[in-house]
């Protein structure tokens, strides 16, 4: 077996390696407004903004900065759903040297205070539906500007005059105390000088994002990722997708820029390429149908559920043979019943790939256009090298054996903000631990079991939750499916599958048992099951295991406390 199998798969078009350019992350707008001043970047809701119309946006944003006392290395935290001013506010931040926090607008004050407080943030660009929630943590958090927008700022006519009689009928707040560090958006551009406005950076060493992880243990860790990070993943995500043509792709941003997913795939990868953006603020089926037939985009990077979503819904048919021929699912596993479906249905390609915030995000991908291996991540992006280990004793192991998974590659990160002894623990040598269970083939196809912590240990065996999903999935009657372990006084651990049915399905336990005995060895057999109308999800869509077992962990305090309360 040769060092790196899976170069043997590389389509003839796309290099193992590339002569990344040493620029500017802001590059990639200054090159496409220059080449295509007349496209449109972004379509919002059927209002568009040119490339020309964005760079000035841009370069008024980062004048705005600098007049209100933001310097380069200053961090801004962009608060935003996809939007106009999202993509505005992200290239201004970093025209001026800025260094961007995307922050998610779910957040409650409390998660904004850790994450403003741990990044040192002293300036947000928020809407004015969340003003309050911002405003509520400025004083603790050392707040010193906070830049209102709103989504009619951006929207077509009529739909910008009708927004805030909408907004009203919703019971929604738009209420703002403009002055003492509170500035109106619009008013601030006005403002602000178009002249351009360029402030040097140092590729290698100089931070463009510093971005959240989830935090699904402890509090979240702020990713360090540095210009040459973001424009080496930009442009290895074009070279996979290497029939995408520059100034002719639409992109459906269904998938939020305040995750790193949605940054790289969809705005950085939309305007490396003079792509137009159709954004959604929000993931809508409605939205969606509509931005589809409007739009017609070209390439759709989404979630497994915003596909399991579509097919779900009838107006799907509509688009049979007709829907976005590049899709790309990420930030959680794609059960292969769904991508099946998918293609089946579209004509479209629908491929799964890897990666984690650490890493810009992407590692592997199936090939788009040639051998793919339904079920994996696929193989190593360019210049990327990947191993399995054994995560004792950090030996390599051979094909077809189950370890840690390891990356390098110019996109992983420059470490976590203010947290060394976390960073050495996961950056070695270059190498990045990533914390997923997984195997590699003699081709070089890899594939992901489960995160470490994921891992259900029930009698002695090991249980990859994954494995049990991509079987319940295969039922006609199931929608989605989350398999966890909970504690289990005999086998220590046991497997509950919590499943979505679709709406009149009489299957229940005995039938999805049955399924699961004729598939699965019967120590991997949910054991418990709990049939819900919905999953716990992030905004990017991924379920979370990690509240359902939160879950379960009050319902069996709950049940011990009733317990004791009852005399004996």
């Amino acid at each position: 077996m040769s060092a790196k199998p899976w170069l043997a798969h590389y389509p003839a078009e796309v290099p193992p390696s590339y002569d990344y350019p040493k620029q500017h992350a802001a590059q990639f707008l200054l090159d496409a407004a220059r080449d295509y001043p007349r496209r449109a970047a972004v379509d919002f809701l059927g209002g568009r903004l040119s490339y020309a119309a964005l760079l000035q946006a841009a370069y008024r944003f980062a004048n705005a900065l600098r007049h209100l006392g933001v310097h380069q290395g200053d961090r801004v935290a962009i608060m935003l759903p996809n939007c106009p001013q999202a993509v505005i506010a992200f290239y201004g931040t970093l025209l001026l040297g800025g260094i961007v926090v995307m922050t998610n607008p779910m957040y409650t004050p409390r998660e904004l205070l850790n994450q403003f407080g741990d990044a040192g943030v002293r300036t947000v660009v928020t809407l004015d539906l969340l003003y309050k929630r911002v405003a509520q943590t400025a004083e603790a958090a050392g707040l010193r500007r906070i830049i209102v927008t709103s989504l009619k700022d951006y929207m077509p006519f009529p739909k910008s005059l009708l927004y805030p009689l909408f907004a009203r009928r919703q019971g929604l707040d738009r209420s703002v105390d403009y002055g003492d560090g509170v500035y109106a958006w619009p008013k601030l551009l006005k403002a602000a000088s178009p002249e351009p406005y360029w402030h040097n950076v140092d590729p290698e060493e100089d931070l463009a994002l510093i971005q959240y992880t989830g935090g699904t243990t402890g509090r979240p860790k702020g990713v360090m990722l540095t210009h040459a990070n973001l424009v080496t993943a930009t442009i290895q995500n074009r070279l996979w997708a290497y029939r995408c043509k520059r100034g002719e792709e639409v992109y459906l941003a269904a998938l939020p820029f305040f995750h790193v997913f949605g940054l790289t795939v969809l705005l950085n990868q939309s305007v490396a390429l003079a792509g137009t953006l159709a954004l959604l603020p929000r993931f809508d089926l409605d939205l969606l149908f509509e931005t589809l037939k409007r739009t017609q985009p070209t390439v759709f990077p989404g979630a497994p559920t915003m596909y399991i979503s579509f097919l779900g819904d009838p107006r799907s048919l509509r688009f049979r043979g007709r829907a976005p021929s590049v899709c790309v699912s990420g930030a959680a596993p794609l059960p292969l019943e769904v991508q099946e479906r998918f293609e089946a249905l579209t004509g479209g390609r629908l491929i799964e790939g890897y990666g984690m915030t650490e890493a810009s995000p992407v590692t592997h991908a199936n090939p788009i256009w040639g051998k793919r291996k339904p079920g994996s991540i696929g193989i190593p992006f360019p210049d990327t090298e990947a191993k399995v280990i054994d995560p004792e004793t950090g030996e390599e192991l051979p094909a077809g054996e189950i370890g840690e998974l390891i990356v390098r590659g110019p996109q992983v990160m420059k470490g976590y903000w203010n947290r060394p002894e976390e960073t050495a623990a996961v950056l070695k040598d270059g190498w990045l631990y990533t914390g997923d269970l997984g195997k590699m083939d003699e081709e070089g196809f890899f594939t992901i079991l489960d995160r470490k912590k994921d891992l259900i240990i029930a009698g002695g065996f090991n249980i990859y939750p994954r494995e049990v999903e991509e079987v319940l999935y295969e039922h006609p009657d199931v929608v989605e499916a989350v398999v966890a372990g909970i504690r289990d006084a005999y086998r220590g651990e046991t497997v509950k599958a919590y499943v979505v049915l679709k709406e009149g399905s009489e299957a229940g336990r005995d039938e999805l048992d049955r399924w699961c005995r004729e598939r699965l060895a019967a120590f991997k057999v949910p054991q418990q099951y709990e049939f819900r109308s919905t999953l716990p999800k992030s905004l990017v869509g991924k379920i979370l295991r990690r509240a359902l077992l939160e879950e379960e962990a009050e319902r069996k305090a709950a049940e011990k406390e009733e317990e004791e309360r009852i005399p004996t």
